[in-house]
């Protein structure tokens, strides 16, 4: 399962770049890209359901006391949630993987 979530990040961290990077050679670096996040209210609708989503996210990780939580904030910030989450998910199970082989 830990592979599924593995892949789920690199795919989460290369589609959302094939739309930012269509984006940028469009509209250039000076594009109005935060006011297309909230073009209308599809674009709102899913743009304020990631924010809120990202911040739940950060929440969790705080609270559980999540080691490297700056490196999940870094990446959801940098590239979306949609490669931090699955990075987050995928490390777990890495980590409760070689806990329980550690001890056997």
């Amino acid at each position: 399962m830990a592979n599924v979530f593995l892949i789920l990040a690199v795919v989460g961290a290369v589609v959302p770049y094939v739309f930012f990077t269509d984006f940028f050679l469009k509209e250039g670096l000076t594009g109005d890209f935060i006011g297309s996040l909230f073009v209308n209210g599809a674009a709102g609708g899913f743009t304020a359901d990631l924010l809120i989503t990202s911040l739940a996210f950060w929440i969790y990780l705080w609270h559980t006391r999540v080691q490297r939580l700056w490196m999940y904030v870094l990446v959801n910030l940098t590239i979306g949630l949609s490669c931090a989450l699955p990075l987050y998910l995928y490390m777990r199970l890495r980590d409760e993987g070689a806990m329980a082989a550690t001890a056997d």
